[in-house]
């Protein structure tokens, strides 16, 4: 092994070691390492031009490394042997290479672990439909989407197809059997892999990422036409997340569009990973909307704001609102008052909870 490859695999090892999510290699600075969401700089030199270049060389393929010449970024998962799983992201920035490497949790995880109720379920096992998991950017989408993966492989006897880039969790085959297509690598993009994935036999796609109108259209008529469908959108609660889908499309197209989403849309779960109180970790923030039938007439009239008084009357269904899970998780002191409020959709009726809380605890003799 190279120099640079030892380097590269002590760095790695100490984002193993330490229990951190993502590794930031960029010139000018040391190794910074995300721990519970906050970055963190090793105590090592400054990186030069020449370190960042020979430590993505050191991981990067061929493939890969002619992808970053020709368009500036190249996107691949990397095995670090036995012990762990990253996906990588190499890029130019201001004429030098930049790094950053996400680990991939080596196990999947329970509905439990992640915090999901047990009625989704129940909504993952359906023979039809399109499921969207949401959320910001390191939100754990992805850990939720293997989740999700991995227990319709064991529950139940389908052929489930994936399309990811790039594929971060490797799945066997179980009860199921699983076909794993990476862009880049399988398929030239998400929507070439959505136009020929019907030809495929499946019973369940899983689009790791809707970017355009293509690869949404051809989700939709997946769910549509009997299909389970999961995939991801970079939204924050579901009335944004079902706006986003029909914005997308243009206005002849989105009253055609309201009325397909209002028949195949099975859930939409909106989530967020926040720092804890005691700066040991991350707290799951979840928001969930179940399409019932109430839902779907306010979807298909266009009434789409009016979808958070469903939720937050839906709880037997396993529905709740952001705003809602955050004032929990800051009720049983996992979550400070601002970082609740930084997260919060309606910071104002946040508050208000907040102040008839306090009310109530002078009421009671509390603090």
């Amino acid at each position: 092994m190279s120099e640079m490859g030892q380097e590269m695999r002590r760095l790695l090892q100490t984002v193993v070691s330490r229990g951190a999510s993502d590794l930031h290699l960029s010139v000018g600075q040391p190794p910074v390492v995300r721990l519970h969401g906050r970055l963190r700089r090793l105590n090592t030199p400054p990186l030069t031009p020449e370190d960042t270049q020979g430590l993505m060389k050191s991981i990067t393929s061929e493939r890969c490394q002619q992808e970053l010449d020709r368009s500036g970024t190249t996107d691949f998962a990397f095995a670090l042997e036995d012990q762990a799983r990253f996906r990588v992201s190499a890029f130019k920035q201001r004429g030098v290479v930049g790094v950053t490497l996400r680990l991939i949790p080596s196990q999947f995880r329970t509905f439990d672990q992640i915090g999901l109720p047990h009625h989704v379920k129940n909504l993952v096992i359906r023979q039809r439909g399109l499921v969207l998991v949401t959320g910001p950017t390191g939100c754990g989408k992805t850990t939720t989407l293997a989740t999700m993966v991995n227990f319709v492989n064991e529950e139940t006897d389908r052929h489930i197809v994936t399309i990811e880039d790039p594929i971060e969790y490797y799945h066997v085959h179980k009860r199921s059997v699983i076909t794993q297509r990476e862009v880049g690598v399988d398929v030239p993009s998400f929507d070439e892999a959505m136009r020929r994935v019907l030809r495929q036999d499946p019973d369940v796609v899983m689009v790791g990422e809707m970017r355009d109108l293509e690869t949404m259209q051809a989700a939709i008529q997946a769910a549509e036409t009997g299909h389970l469908v999961f995939g991801t959108l970079h939204t924050t609660g579901a009335a944004r997340t079902i706006h986003r889908l029909v914005d997308v499309f243009p206005v002849n197209q989105q009253e055609q569009v309201r009325i397909q989403l209002a028949t195949s849309l099975l859930a939409v779960i909106s989530q967020q990973l926040l720092p804890t109180k005691d700066g040991g970790g991350r707290a799951a923030a979840f928001e969930i909307m179940v399409c019932t039938p109430a839902i779907q007439n306010l979807i298909r009239e266009n009434k789409i704001h009016r979808i958070d008084d469903c939720i937050q009357t839906g709880s037997k269904l396993g529905m709740v609102l952001l705003d809602d899970s955050l004032f929990a998780l800051y009720k049983d002191d996992k979550i400070t008052y601002a970082t609740m409020m930084e997260a919060a959709q309606r910071p104002e009726d946040l508050e208000k909870k907040v102040n008839e809380r306090r009310d109530e605890l002078k009421r009671l003799g509390g603090p």
